[in-house]
């Protein structure tokens, strides 16, 4: 006979493996909801999604599978979309480590469930995170990360892997292979266009996506022709309205200078030539991060200079400290110039139907970091599609950019960025109709990301602790 000690041992043992196996495998209905279709358009009413074990299980009738779940929620009609993905933000900063870790509860607080790291100095501690998250030890956004990129020699950007020769380049894409990196980031401070271009060409034989800037001494269909996956920021596509080579060979022979490059640009800018471009890169399947945010916070920093923003309660001051370099270089800028950055912004943000409609993939982010003023993280792409809108894309577009268009530019839409059976839980729950108003991506009543939900209440206390742990790192360095 057993010990009454041993079977309680016993016990006790079958509902610690048995019991922590329930727990994570909780099914979860949400029903009385509105479903948006961002392949489609479409809204399904009065709809029950079901999850189990972080899936989407079964999306039916409340009445059909209603009793499927152990745990209901009832969305009163609100509507339920994918989680959104904001595709270009800087995770950065040796000195910042405990400031961005804390900022993550907060993307998932705006409903970014998924963060696309555009490399930096801390690109190693990126790294650990994104497997941290991944594990489920870490709350956060799903991460995909560059970790590093590649740069020229004596680049200006802190933890660039530099490079002057091809042997370098294959030691530095080895050593990007044993990172485990999601994708491949090249720019061009000081990377001259020919090494630059054999860097597109080497990684792509690795099967990385390759994205980056665009050098002076290379055009855009260079970088196309060699499969270049994704141009980062639309400001680049003011070249396609004018003639690149003509401007590459003024820049290789000493003829142009590169601010004399950016005015021509601007001036003479041809829109039925970009249209024709834009055409020709959606054929090469080339994606484009517009990132318009920064461009127009720099642009009318002299109308709005953010004093009273809400959002600075969750940025150390230590974060915050880095938005000065732009604003000093900018300080004696004559009216021209501010005048023609406002001229620039305008012309960048009304390319972004012609792109749409031409077929090129537009992926939503919002160039966030530590360096980049006034942009801040997780609300800057909230903002960014609000900026979308404004520029002539519909709300359905602008939708299918920050969810779907993400996964299908990382390669994981099977399994991500859209409301189907058999893909991972993401999901966000508004208040309004995003169809109608992109800006109903701002009114988020809920979240349902990496197994777990988080009501209204829940999302606030993310952005009470969020300014809690803000306060008391500023406290901590006095």
């Amino acid at each position: 006979m057993l010990s009454q000690k041993l079977k309680f041992l016993i016990l006790f043992f079958f509902l610690l493996v048995f019991g922590n196996a329930n727990s994570q495998n909780k099914s979860v209905l949400f029903y009385n909801a509105n479903l948006v279709d961002v392949k489609s358009g479409k809204i399904s009413k009065n709809q029950a999604i079901l999850i189990e074990n972080k899936t989407i299980k079964s999306i039916d009738s409340y009445k059909n599978i209603r009793n499927l779940a152990s745990e209901k929620i009832d969305v009163k009609g609100k509507y339920i979309i994918p989680g959104l993905w904001d595709m270009h933000i800087h995770i950065e900063g040796q000195d910042l480590v405990d400031d961005n870790k804390a900022l993550f509860p907060v993307f998932i607080a705006h409903g970014i469930t998924t963060v696309r790291d555009a490399a930096s100095d801390l690109g190693l501690q990126v790294l650990k995170w994104r497997d941290e998250i991944n594990e489920g030890k870490l709350l956060g956004p799903t991460i995909f990360t560059a970790a590093r990129k590649l740069e020229g020699l004596n680049s200006i950007w802190k933890g660039d892997l530099e490079i002057e020769n091809e042997v370098q380049l294959t030691q530095m894409l080895n050593y990007l292979d044993s990172l485990k990196v999601d994708f491949v980031k090249i720019t061009e401070n000081t990377l001259k266009g020919d090494l630059f271009l054999k860097s597109v060409i080497e990684a792509k034989k690795r099967d990385y996506l390759v994205t980056g800037h665009v050098p002076y001494d290379l055009t855009i269909k260079d970088l196309a022709n060699e499969g270049f996956s994704a141009i980062e920021h639309a400001s680049y596509l003011l070249r396609l309205g004018n003639d690149e080579n003509l401007s590459k060979k003024g820049i290789l022979d000493g003829s142009l200078t590169k601010a004399q490059a950016e005015k021509d640009f601007l001036m003479n800018f041809d829109q039925k030539k970009a249209i024709k471009a834009y055409s020709d890169l959606a054929k090469k399947n080339v994606a484009v991060c517009p990132t318009l945010i920064g461009g127009k916070e720099l642009a009318y920093l002299d109308e709005n200079n953010h004093k009273n923003d809400d959002f600075q309660k969750y940025l150390t001051k230590r974060f915050m400290a880095n938005y000065q370099w732009r604003i000093d270089r900018m300080a004696n800028e004559t009216a021209e110039q501010k005048q023609q950055r406002k001229d620039r912004y305008q012309l960048i943000a009304k390319q972004l139907p012609f792109v749409q409609k031409a077929g090129m993939l537009i992926i939503a982010g919002s160039d966030c970091a530590a360096l980049n003023t006034f942009v801040y993280p997780a609300a800057s792409l909230i903002e960014e599609l609000g900026l979308f809108q404004k520029s002539g894309m519909e709300p359905l577009e602008i939708l299918q950019s920050a969810t779907m268009n993400g996964a299908k530019f990382m390669g994981k839409f099977d399994k991500m960025g859209s409301l189907d059976i058999g893909k991972v839980a993401d999901l966000v729950i508004l208040d309004e109709n995003p169809l109608l108003d992109i800006n109903a991506v701002s009114k988020t009543a809920g979240v349902f990301t990496k197994g777990k939900y988080f009501d209204k209440s829940a999302l606030n206390q993310m952005l009470k602790d969020a300014a809690k742990k803000k306060a008391e790192l500023d406290k901590s360095r006095e």
